[in-house]
């Protein structure tokens, strides 16, 4: 596998990394925890070092999962997790959720100290701001954060979904190792403004979603139907009526990969590998199978040619439909 390093500090991970929410929420069915432990140890020996989770994944479960599969092989693996909503004591909601943001310096504090020991580690490679709190100043969140690199509890941190003001205010009192955001071939918005300010800053990038909650592996036609509980039933995106419009991206990735003997999704992670050094996507999944043909797109260099068609194809495509619903979309580019 391919190294990357992100940001100045240059933490060193695989090119291509692993988002384990899928492992025990929002994609069902899920896997027996016996399952996902021998797929995460799996994907070590596969190459893969870079593992992402969060602690409102569950809440914590994910994190303890991940803690569990992983600490044996704690010296060889970069374990990034968040902090960020309401999980502490605060108000809930009717279905016991968080109903809320909160990066007050306290809860930070908690946060990471609850994620080290479900993780069963003593440090966190890079930890996020899950989401951007409006009522903490980012240089608050900033300087807490600092505190705990100069302690040793963390050694890098990073934001995400987080606006270019944010990024920069932020940077200036604790510089970032790494942004996260969804970007993928099928949601290009972070080309604006964000990649271009994060090579200025040398700021890595992290795309989640990166084959587009798996659009971009060709298994959906416009009558793609999910479990009662899937997320991907509330994301506009996913209507049955954009999913139509949006297939005509699908037909261009699947017919070059067809040409090139490959599969859409290892197209879709090889472009965004293509974009810049200094992107590392995090793509989930649940099977043996998948993680293969995920970490084979580290291995997939086509054409100038084809290239440009690719490219030609994503600027002749609009692609329709929310990504989020109204509620999750207010809470991203603050």
């Amino acid at each position: 596998m391919q190294k990357r390093t992100l940001g100045k500090n240059k933490l060193e991970v695989s090119a291509i990394g692993f988002g384990c929410m899928g492992l025990t929420q929002s994609y069902p069915p899920f896997p027996e925890r016996s399952e996902s432990i021998r797929l995460l140890r799996q994907a070590v020996e596969m190459g893969v070092t870079f593992f992402d989770t969060a602690e409102v994944y569950g809440p914590f479960t994910n994190e303890e999962l991940v803690g569990e599969a992983l600490e044996p092989l704690r010296n060889e693996v970069v374990l990034a997790t968040k902090f960020g909503f309401d999980l502490h004591g605060g108000a809930r909601g009717a279905s016991g959720k968080p109903t809320g943001l909160d990066s007050r310096p306290q809860t930070i504090r908690l946060a990471v100290e609850g994620s080290l020991k479900r993780l069963r580690t003593d440090h966190i490679d890079l930890l996020y701001q899950h989401r951007v709190d409006p009522e903490v100043p980012i240089e608050m969140v900033a300087d807490t954060v600092g505190q705990l690199i100069k302690e040793g509890k963390v050694r890098g941190w990073g934001l995400s979904e987080a606006g270019a003001s944010t990024i920069r205010r932020a940077h200036a009192v604790c510089p970032l190792t790494a942004v996260q955001s969804e970007y993928s071939m099928w949601y290009r918005e972070p080309e604006k403004e964000i990649l271009p300010l994060l090579e200025a800053l040398e700021i890595g990038f992290v795309p989640f979603s990166p084959l587009g909650k798996g659009f971009l592996t060709g298994r959906f036609d416009q009558n793609a139907k999910f479990e009662a509980n899937d997320f991907r039933n509330s994301i506009p995106r996913f209507a049955e009526e954009n999913l139509a419009a949006n297939l005509a991206l699908m037909e261009e990735i699947t017919a070059l990969a067809a040409e090139r003997e490959t599969t859409p999704a290892r197209v879709a992670l090889a472009w965004l590998l293509k974009q810049k050094p200094w992107i590392v996507p995090i793509p989930g999944t649940k099977k043996r199978e998948r993680l293969q043909e995920n970490i084979g797109a580290a291995q997939l260099n086509l054409s100038a040619a084809e290239w440009a068609r690719l490219d030609a194809a994503l600027s002749r495509i609009r692609i329709v439909g929310a990504r989020y619903p109204e509620d999750q979309e207010k809470l991203t580019g603050k």
